[in-house]
């Protein structure tokens, strides 16, 4: 038996991690724990970069990406969803319903609606008034990115560009995006998802790291998973979750495993005060660890004697 476990990105994690912990302790399966975490985050109005509620794109819509994986032959996404809430759960049955592994855009809308899944109205009206002073500043020659800067600053801390304000869970925490979740079960099974509205103002198709197995999210029931939130365009250039985990195959912890993942993003990017990127990894047996590209992220934790919201101390220097 192993001693169960589950892991989430931001302080928002804390939603999902209690959710998870739900599951876990009434003896459910990781799989199950990772779903109804994301479920939770996706559902709540005030996380502003996923599901419902989730800052807009360029145009004032709102679209979701979002993944779930047990191993590399289970594993299902979708992404550019524009008429559903859970892209987590959409991507589950994706992975269960299907031969296929990615959905896009009103092809995914439609599956979901096959599946039997709600329709849902994804824009609240202070997402809508936020994206309006972000177009208003954008005229006035500002960049979402600059936005997210200046208020990171104001509050004495490292911005990314992901959303565009901080969570009302936490006001001293920076912008940020993708709910990501790892989980081991008392069978000791690994499972992993992620969600997220991507980053604001986005041109309308955009895509990021979350909903792409192997960058965003990846998992191994033997050697390990590994969950990436941040400036999703960094973790895509170097298969980040992959890199991660196939770094545990080959025998590393997994501090050293993330080292070695956000290494290589530092050595093949010009960084910008604007970019970051954390990360989660989980082995079989329950050790963890998390790292990030500067301070500011953080990580939620439920287990059989933890209850926690970690400052992440661990950041990989230039």
């Amino acid at each position: 038996m192993s001693s169960p476990i589950v892991l989430a990105t931001w302080s928002f994690g804390t939603i999902a991690t209690a959710q998870g912990w739900k599951t876990l302790q009434a003896g459910g399966a990781a799989l199950d724990a990772v779903e109804q975490a994301c479920v939770a985050v996706e559902a709540d109005p005030q996380v502003n970069s996923v599901g419902f509620g989730g800052t807009p794109d360029r145009d004032g819509r709102v679209s979701l990406d979002g993944c779930i994986m047990l191993s590399p032959a289970q594993r299902g996404a979708v992404c550019f969803i524009r008429e559903q809430m859970h892209p987590v759960s959409i991507a589950r049955q994706v992975m269960e319903q299907t031969d296929h592994v990615l959905l896009a855009g009103q092809g995914a809308d439609d599956f979901a609606d096959a599946q039997g899944f709600p329709k849902a109205e994804l824009l609240t009206d202070e997402a809508v008034e936020r994206w309006r002073e972000l177009k208003a500043k954008q005229a006035a020659g500002e960049s979402a990115q600059q936005v997210n800067r200046e208020e990171a600053t104001a509050k004495g801390i490292a911005a990314t560009p992901s959303t565009t304000t901080s969570t009302e869970l936490s006001e001293d925490e920076p912008p940020h995006d993708t709910v990501g979740v790892l989980a081991l079960d008392a069978d000791g099974q690994l499972a992993g998802a992620c969600s997220t509205s991507g980053l604001p103002l986005k041109i309308p198709g955009r895509v990021g790291d979350s909903p792409i197995i192997g960058q965003g999210l990846y998992v191994h029931p033997q050697h390990g998973a590994a969950v990436a939130t941040g400036t999703g365009e960094l973790v895509m250039g170097v298969c980040g979750s992959f890199l991660a985990v196939e770094e545990m195959r080959r025998g590393a912890a997994p501090a050293d495993a993330i080292a070695v993942a956000l290494q290589r993003i530092r050595e093949s990017y010009d960084i910008q005060p604007d970019h970051q990127v954390g990360m989660i990894a989980l082995t079989p047996d329950g050790q963890w660890a998390h790292a990030a590209l500067v301070e500011g992220y953080r990580t939620a934790i439920r287990s059989v004697d933890r209850d926690d919201l970690i400052e992440c101390d661990t950041l990989i220097s230039a």
